[in-house]
C-alpha cells in the first residue's frame, strides 16, 4: 500500500467560534491558519477547513443501513481500533449527542467494523470509524 496523502475538505458552518470549540477542543484537531471568514484544522493529519457560511435549509438525505439512517453527504477519518474508541469515550464524556451510537458492524467476521455518526454544531454529518482488520478497508 502507498503512503497515504492527506485530504483537503472545505465545508461551510454557520459561527466559527462553535467550530472552534468543536473541532479544536471537543475532537482536539489542532488549528491551523484562519481568517475572520475561515479556520484551518489538522483532523488526524487531513486539511478539514470550516467556512463561514449561512445556514442552508436544505431538508436530510438519509440511506438505510444496517437497521440505521445514514446521514448523507457526511465525513470523518478510518481510525485504529484504539484510538476509535478512545475518541467515542471522550465524545460520550462531551455530551455528544450522536446520529447513530458508536456500534460494531459484521462482529466476529471479515470486514468487522465500529463506526458511529455525530454532526458538529453547523449540523454538518461526520462519521468515524475503524476496522478490526485495516487490510478489510477496500476490500471487495
Amino acid at each position: 500500500m502507498s503512503t497515504l496523502a492527506p485530504f483537503h475538505l472545505a465545508f461551510p458552518v454557520d459561527d466559527l467560534a462553535a467550530a472552534r470549540r468543536f473541532y479544536g477542543g471537543l475532537l482536539g484537531c489542532p488549528e491551523g491558519r484562519s481568517s475572520d471568514e475561515w479556520i484551518d484544522f489538522d483532523l488526524f493529519g487531513h486539511q478539514i477547513v470550516a467556512h463561514l457560511s449561512p445556514r442552508k435549509a436544505a431538508a436530510d438525505h438519509h440511506n438505510p443501513v444496517d437497521g440505521h439512517d445514514v446521514p448523507v453527504p457526511h465525513f470523518g477519518v478510518v481510525l485504529d481500533w484504539d484510538d476509535f474508541h478512545a475518541l467515542a469515550a471522550r465524545l460520550r464524556e462531551g455530551g455528544m449527542q450522536f446520529v447513530i451510537e458508536p456500534y460494531i458492524r459484521f462482529a466476529g467476521q471479515v470486514g468487522e467494523q465500529a463506526t458511529m455518526f455525530f454532526r458538529d454544531p453547523a449540523g454538518n454529518a461526520l462519521e468515524f470509524k475503524s476496522f478490526r482488520d485495516r487490510s478489510q478497508l477496500f476490500a471487495k
